[in-house]
């Protein structure tokens, strides 16, 4: 199976890292073409494209423009966001972090499609943004793109199964466009008042807690991912159906 998830907009390009074989991205190129077009932007249009502040507007403004000249690092050690903080990579063994090359990846608004060792530059560019090179918007402009590379990836890696630990916004740019691929959705309740409940943080954290129990324990069958405990999760069998899982914190 190959576990989907989105990408973060916190990054770490600084912490120091372990002896890796780095690789590049399917879609690098158009990655430098995406980046090189929106280096054509204002700060003022960046900010209010991505809803962000002017101080964060000019970093990424800076960042475009800049963007062949930026530093690389493998994207599962680069993003540092609420799902990456759940993966914790730092302390996952190296048969761990190979086996996520081969059953993990990341979509993602400049890079299309990512393993977790191809290396990225520092960027912000969330798949939902209203904007890209001759079209309304960045799913619009990857079109099939990204689905007929994860198709081809499916299909060498043989199972036929994607977990969907990704957010609607990114999801939404394969969505329908994975033919006979049996996709799992999985989504993460906590315990309330009035029941089961969701809490978009703690969703993001467990999104990362299985992709790395996924990889920690060379998982090849989906069936037994429904054995995932971390944190405290379960899955819930009440709750659940053949192709939308549900695990609540106890």
């Amino acid at each position: 199976m190959i576990a989907l998830l989105s990408p973060a907009k916190t990054l770490d390009f600084e912490r120091t890292l372990p002896p890796l074989d780095v690789s590049t991205p399917h879609f690098a190129q158009e990655a430098h073409s995406l980046a090189k077009s929106a280096a054509n932007l204002t700060q003022k249009r960046l900010s209010e494209l991505m809803h962000i502040s002017p101080r964060l507007a000019k970093l990424n403004a800076d960042r475009f423009r800049d963007f062949a000249d930026l530093p690389e690092r493998p994207a599962l050690f680069a993003f540092a966001g609420d799902v990456y903080t759940g993966f914790e990579v730092d302390t996952l063994e190296a048969a761990g972090v190979a086996f996520a090359q081969n059953h993990v990846r990341i979509l993602s608004g400049l890079y299309g499609l990512l393993r977790p060792l191809d290396a990225i530059r520092p960027y912000r560019l969330e798949m939902g943004t209203r904007w890209a090179p001759r079209h309304k918007s960045l799913t619009d402009w990857w079109g099939d793109r990204i689905a007929q590379l994860l198709l081809a990836q499916i299909a060498e890696e043989g199972a036929g199964i994607v977990l969907n630990l990704a957010s609607q916004e990114y999801f939404a740019a394969i969505k329908g466009r994975l033919g006979n691929v049996r996709v799992i959705e999985v989504e993460f309740r906590e315990p309330g008042p009035n029941g089961p409940r969701f809490i978009s943080f703690n969703a993001k954290r467990a999104r990362g807690m299985m992709a790395r129990w996924l990889c920690e324990h060379h998982v090849a069958d989906v069936d037994a991912m429904r054995g995932f405990d971390s944190d405290g999760y379960r899955f819930d069998a009440d709750e659940s159906d053949a192709d939308r899982w549900r695990f609540t914190r106890t």
